[in-house]
């Protein structure tokens, strides 16, 4: 039967690189790019079929910061197809990111240049704001409005004899000192984005706890040190230009400068060919590239423990009802 697919955020950098490459392993899916941007979508539809001039490329217009956006974007996914087998969750933000310069400097003459670049540990803050539906933006785009994608479409995702992958982009900066329980939202700390990546990881943990009985899975994946317009984002282009020889030099001596979107989508694509149900729960499936140019897959655990993913999930769930109340 065709395969269908969904990718949110598929409009640029490594959700583009990804629809690429699934295309490319298998031409008879049917694609869905669910993007904020449709002018963006639509370029990025007409780029995927000028290289696969037969592919079925559809567009959903989508923004995951928004809860209306999302509940209108699920009822037209169910409209349009009767299943959903790969759930890409992709989409995310990093609003006025900003640098620590003194620490940046210090690090890029230090044993720790690497792990710095990798994590953004000690790099990075973000100034967070208020969306329309008064939730903090990074924790409403990055993590519950992509879980309030999954409820609606549980029906979807769950069928007798079907099972289906939901796929979180996250990152080597979800770390767990900045994600606090009693502050889910990250309102009151620097660094939201950090926050919100942590807390898919322990989303993703409670999904595959609850729904693994009923077919769905869940993994989570790190595309590496990429460069996106999220990266650039951070510093000025020209800084990016004056650094990038230190960083491909970099490369020669770890394998987590992935660099390009297309090595970035490395393990979003792993993750199509392998048996959802024969993965690790636990473990962030890691993009890595060698100094000479391989792309390979490699799981690590994460710091990640029942007790902390359940409670979360039972506080999105509130949030959920309560948001919807408000509507």
């Amino acid at each position: 039967m065709e395969r269908i697919v969904v990718v949110t955020g598929a409009n640029s950098g490594i959700g583009l690189a990804l629809c690429e490459r699934l295309l490319t392993q298998d031409s008879a899916l049917r694609l869905c790019l669910a993007c904020r941007n449709m002018q963006r979508a639509e370029a990025a539809r007409a780029a995927l079929l000028t290289s696969h001039p037969s592919a079925l490329v559809d567009l959903l217009h989508l923004d995951v910061g928004s809860v209306k956006s999302v509940l209108k974007a699920a009822q037209e996914v169910q409209a349009r197809y009767s299943k959903v087998d790969y759930l890409y969750l992709n989409a995310g933000i990093m609003p006025n990111p900003q640098v620590d310069f003194k620490n940046l400097f210090k690090g890029l003459f230090s044993r720790n240049v690497v792990h710095m670049f990798a994590t953004a540990e000690g790099l990075l803050t973000q100034q967070d704001q208020v969306n329309s539906d008064g939730l903090q933006e990074v924790f409403a785009t990055n993590l519950f409005g992509h879980f309030l994608l999954i409820r609606e479409l549980e029906p979807m995702l769950c069928q007798a004899d079907l099972t289906s992958s939901v796929i979180w982009t996250s990152s080597s900066n979800a770390r767990r000192s900045a994600f606090s329980l009693e502050d889910i939202q990250h309102k009151d700390g620097k660094e939201p984005y950090s926050s919100s990546k942590y807390a898919s990881d322990l989303i993703s943990l409670a999904l595959n706890r609850h729904m693994n009985s009923q077919g769905l899975y869940s993994a989570v994946v790190c595309p590496g040190m990429v460069m996106t317009n999220l990266t650039y984002g951070i510093l000025p282009h020209f800084f990016w230009t004056l650094i990038m020889p230190i960083m491909w030099l970099i490369r020669l001596f770890t394998n987590t400068f992935t660099i390009t979107p297309h090595n970035g989508a490395e393990a979003l694509h792993w993750l199509f060919l392998q048996k959802p149900q024969c993965l690790d729960p636990r473990s962030k499936y890691h993009s890595l590239t060698s100094g000479f140019g391989k792309n390979y897959t490699q799981p690590q655990k994460m710091d990640i423990d029942d007790s902390l993913s359940e409670d979360l999930y039972s506080a999105l769930i509130e949030l959920e009802e309560e948001v919807k109340r408000k509507l």
